[in-house]
């Protein structure tokens, strides 16, 4: 890795906003992922739409896209974003007694969205867990993380499998 410093740090080792004035606006696209492992019990109630407190599913990825669009919000020094795209998914995974969560976001600008699909997918899990904690204290939400991104000047990349 060449010897790079922090964009957020100024010389004086002063945390401020990374100033995107002078760069190009590009077509930028970023996916994350995240897992929340239940009970067996918690998982069916979840697939089966059955939980007291209603759509778990529905409801989580509803506030999955909410978060990403308040991201400047929670996450300092991070730019406030036109988002023209929040997919914000939850897929059951059986054999784990899991729900996948992924979400993708995309712009055309300055700045990238990695921190916005990664909201998403934060935000969504923690819905999940809001919403099932009253049957299931063992719920834990894990390996959150950017999956692949696109555009802006540093290019593609993509997470290895």
């Amino acid at each position: 890795m060449s010897e790079q410093r922090l964009t957020h740090v100024d010389e004086a080792g002063t945390a401020r906003m990374v100033d995107v004035s002078d760069k190009a606006a590009t077509v930028r696209q970023a996916t994350a992922e995240g897992f929340v492992r239940v009970a067996p019990e918690t998982f069916r109630l979840i697939v089966s739409g059955q939980a007291k407190k209603g759509d778990v599913l529905g409801v989580a990825r509803l506030a999955g896209i909410m978060g990403a669009k308040r991201t400047h919000e929670l996450i300092p020094l991070c730019h406030p974003l036109m988002l023209t795209k929040i997919d914000v998914d939850l897929e059951p995974v059986e054999s784990e007694n899991a729900i996948r969560v992924t979400a993708t976001c995309k712009l055309t600008g300055k700045t990238g969205v990695e921190m916005e699909a990664l909201t998403a997918v934060g935000v969504a899990c923690l819905t999940v867990y809001d919403m099932v904690k009253a049957v299931d204290r063992g719920v834990t939400i894990t390996d959150i993380r950017l999956i692949e991104k696109e555009g802006g000047r540093s290019g593609h990349w993509k997470a290895a499998e």
